[in-house]
């Protein structure tokens, strides 16, 4: 199973109708999003996908969070409360997208953490467990944008710059 990780999208339009490109052309299964798509439009966006879309609310989100679940379910679309678990493919995933919300209770009950907030990367394993940011995307650097990818049968995630 192939997923892609994204967050921190902050309204880049541009930049998320790249990523869902980008998604679509490597044909991931899953799109996991860390927080912080911030308005609905932008939620929206994420529509182009050819895959569900799954994810956490962010610090950005909060104001509109009843819009954002309205929004969600006009699509393959589904947003919850921090931290969010989930099994797939007999691997236990965690979402956050405060990464001090990562503690060691967390990494010994899952297989992959992924999280957002800081716009820096992080690929970093504790007692097994792979932790992932795959850093900036809302940035208006061309190439300076990164999401991830990762087939969760054989990792380590990978990084895509566009």
């Amino acid at each position: 199973m192939i997923i892609g990780i994204v967050g921190d999208t902050h309204n880049n339009l541009k930049n998320i109708s790249k990523i869902c490109e980008i998604f679509n052309a490597e044909e991931v299964d899953l799109v996991i999003h860390t927080g912080d798509v911030t308005l609905p439009k932008s939620l929206k966006a994420f529509e182009k996908l050819n895959c569900k879309l799954l994810g956490v609310f962010g610090n950005n989100d909060i104001d509109e969070k009843n819009d954002l679940l309205e929004t969600s379910n006009q699509f393959k679309c589904n947003l919850h409360d921090e931290p969010f678990s989930f099994k797939l493919s007999n691997k236990k995933i965690t979402i956050v997208h405060h990464p001090e919300l990562i503690n060691e209770s967390l990494i010994d009950q899952s297989d992959f953490i992924f999280h957002g907030h800081t716009h820096r990367y992080r690929n970093e394993v504790i007692n097994e467990t792979i932790i992932f940011n795959p850093g900036e995307c809302a940035g208006f650097l061309k190439g300076k944008n990164q999401i991830g990818i990762l087939d969760i049968e054989n990792p380590p995630p990978k990084v895509i710059n566009f």
